[in-house]
């Protein structure tokens, strides 16, 4: 990674119960918002690998990913030190999950209705709202490739 760049890789990750999407979100520390999980992306590392490693350590989640479903710019501030900021976003779909997630204050899965009412971030609602368009179009393409 870049010094003068930080990048950060997004999880957009839904399961389907009882033929309903739960999508999934989680807060960072006991104040904290409703949020898409994210990860900062380490060196000689992928932003897709980054998502799957942290979905996988701290969601205790195993996951396929899907697509791509946005890219996001920032700013943030390390060491006093203003650098700009990427987000990439994947959709991903839950594969299998051994217990509750360990790495976050909080997390809910819900319907993308409530999901969406809960994020306090304009641009994780936009995502949010990508990836539910991404799914439905990859759903779509799936029916098609099993007739």
């Amino acid at each position: 990674m870049d010094k003068n760049f930080v990048l950060v890789s997004g999880a957009v990750v839904f399961k389907v119960v009882r033929g309903k999407n739960r999508w999934f979100i989680t807060k960072q520390g006991e104040d904290g918002e409703w949020e898409l999980p994210k990860v900062v992306v380490r060196k000689g590392e992928s932003s897709v690998r980054a998502a799957l490693r942290m979905i996988g350590e701290k969601g205790l989640m195993s996951t396929k990913v899907l697509e791509e479903v946005g890219r996001a710019g920032g700013i943030t501030t390390i060491n006093g030190k203003t650098l700009p900021q990427r987000y990439l976003y994947y959709l991903m779909i839950l594969q299998s999950a051994s217990e509750e997630p360990i790495g976050f204050s909080d997390h809910l899965w819900a319907e993308y209705a409530k999901v969406v009412r809960k994020l306090s971030s304009k641009r994780e609602r936009a995502m949010l709202r990508q990836a539910r368009k991404t799914y439905r179009t990859w759903k779509k393409t799936e029916k098609a490739a099993t007739k």
